[in-house]
């Protein structure tokens, strides 16, 4: 809720003042009128009494009662839906604070973000304050960790993308939430899972498929917008790398130690989910990344339709770069390295506005980044813009006295919707 509105909460001892200047306003005006002889009350009575002379006091009464019962409960209704549905969000704070968000957000802009692991989900925790209406696309190329386990033994879709999507979605303090997010630290088996994971895997085979699966675990923990997966088909990740390696497999690309020439999936020709060309074609704003550029963002490009559609909306498109370069994918990346990459493999030129970059690194710099071979991602902005793609440099990381760099989901929600507005204009 806007510091402004916050007068409007009971017991601060001003609304009453407020209702005295409107009283007073209201007998100011009413004095005036009688100062120059328009006789407000007189006409007034008068029209009542020539309605009381004219018309059969029955009918008068039946309208008026029957005006009362009609607005009584239309009153009682909306009120007691309003209820319901703040109770069925669970909104925390005050029933004010739940209305005003609710409805607030439910006008924001369509929002589709595209991407995957943790850049996707850090992304959604900023932007849910913005909107209620986006649609999270998360690749399904994952094959390492408890995902990767999960996909192998039970022939599901990775889960732990959207498993971290959805957990951003909801309310982030909501016991449910906490426990959809919680890793197994011991157990045979059960090691290294994460409850979340383990609890899409038993819907998906409850319910038949991962989207329904996704839906009902939305349900559960009350998320705002919806998450989808990119596809259905077991997609896998194929890297050519510039030696003439070919490298199959999600978590052995960054372990390959080598430059990526192309990417591609196996199979082919991925189908895309029905439901993200929609949310595509629907959507105001589309924003790709911050997250691995081969392995999260790239991959949903990789599906045909998907690109298709993108480079075909009107919508506002806009990368989000990343700050640091990732070992074993983008090794010397500058911010047009990644631009090309992205439009490169879309096979698009208008695929991308925009691109969103961190224009401030802390000054004491983790050595963790030199020892680990990641540097900062350098802004060539001369290069972009031979592409007609409009560079937007803005602080987006979070305040460390370690020296780490981290995006802001705060900072890059504020950064992405400021610049839609403005260039909405």
């Amino acid at each position: 809720m806007p510091k402004d509105a916050g007068w409007l909460l009971p017991g601060l001892q001003v609304k009453r003042w407020f209702a005295l200047i409107f009283f007073g306003s209201l007998l100011i005006t009413i004095g005036t009128m009688i100062i120059v002889n328009m006789r407000p009350v007189f006409f007034t009575i008068e029209f009542i009494k020539n309605i009381a002379e004219h018309v059969n006091t029955g009918i008068i009464g039946g309208i008026v009662l029957a005006l009362g019962v009609v607005l009584f409960f239309k009153g009682w209704q909306k009120t007691n839906l309003s209820m319901l549905d703040l109770n069925n969000n669970k909104d925390n704070g005050t029933m004010l604070e739940a209305l005003y968000r609710r409805r607030k957000l439910n006008r924001g802009p369509k929002i589709v973000a595209i991407g995957g692991g943790t850049g996707l989900s850090m992304l959604l925790k900023g932007i849910k304050k913005i909107t209620n209406n986006v649609t999270a696309v998360v690749t399904v190329g994952d094959d390492g960790g408890s995902s990767g386990r999960l996909r192998e033994e039970m022939g599901v879709l990775p889960p732990g993308d959207i498993r971290n999507c959805i957990a951003a979605l909801a309310d982030d303090e909501d016991l449910v939430t906490k426990l959809f997010q919680y890793r197994f630290k011991t157990g045979e088996g059960l090691e290294g899972h994460s409850f979340g994971n383990l609890f899409l895997t038993a819907l998906c085979s409850i319910t038949g498929d991962m989207v329904s699966a996704v839906k009902e675990s939305s349900n559960v923990l009350s998320i705002r917008g919806r998450v989808l997966p990119s596809t259905l088909d077991d997609m896998k990740l194929v890297a050519e790398m510039e030696d003439g390696r070919i490298i199959r497999g999600e978590s052995n690309i960054p372990e390959a130690k080598g430059k990526i020439k192309k990417l591609s999936t196996d199979p082919d020709n991925c189908r895309p989910l029905e439901d993200v060309i929609i949310a595509i074609r629907e959507a105001e704003l589309i924003v790709l990344g911050p997250g691995s550029l081969y392995t999260s963002v790239i991959p949903n490009l990789l599906i045909k339709e998907i690109s298709d559609e993108i480079a075909k909306s009107t919508a506002k498109k806009i990368y989000v770069c990343n700050i640091m370069t990732q070992p074993g994918e983008t090794d010397d990346y500058a911010v047009s390295s990644h631009v090309n990459a992205i439009v490169d493999h879309a096979n698009h030129k208008n695929i991308l506005d925009a691109v969103l970059v961190n224009d401030s690194l802390p000054d004491n710099l983790a050595q963790k980044y030199q020892l680990a071979n990641s540097f900062p991602v350098k802004l060539d902005a001369e290069n972009i813009k031979k592409s007609g793609i409009k560079v937007v440099s803005k602080k987006l990381i979070e305040e460390s006295k370690e020296g780490l760099v981290r995006h802001s989901s705060n900072r890059v929600a504020r950064a992405i919707y400021y610049w839609y507005r403005k260039s909405k204009k």
